[in-house]
């Protein structure tokens, strides 16, 4: 289930964004902070460095209309797999 988190922002996506094999990556974009699957979040300096850069912009949503009501970022992150906090 953890596969199925964005590295960024822990939005649960409902498919495994890097593939089974967590090597393969989708190139979909994540609806919450927007990173593209195999380009920003390839290596743990590209993912903290989006991450940083996302939070700055005040967690802006790349698709608001999958934003629930209840959203929260303090919620969220807890999502973020163990690996790439």
């Amino acid at each position: 289930m953890e596969k199925e988190y964005c590295r960024i922002c822990g939005y649960r996506l409902g498919f495994e964004p890097w593939g089974d094999d967590g090597k393969t990556p989708t190139y979909e974009i994540c609806p919450c902070c927007g990173v593209e699957f195999g380009n920003e979040d390839c290596t743990m300096k590209s993912i903290k460095e989006y991450r940083k850069s996302w939070i700055k912009s005040g967690c802006k949503w790349f698709d608001p209309s999958k934003r629930a009501t209840t959203w929260s970022w303090e919620n969220q992150q807890r999502h973020i797999p163990r690996e790439f906090r």
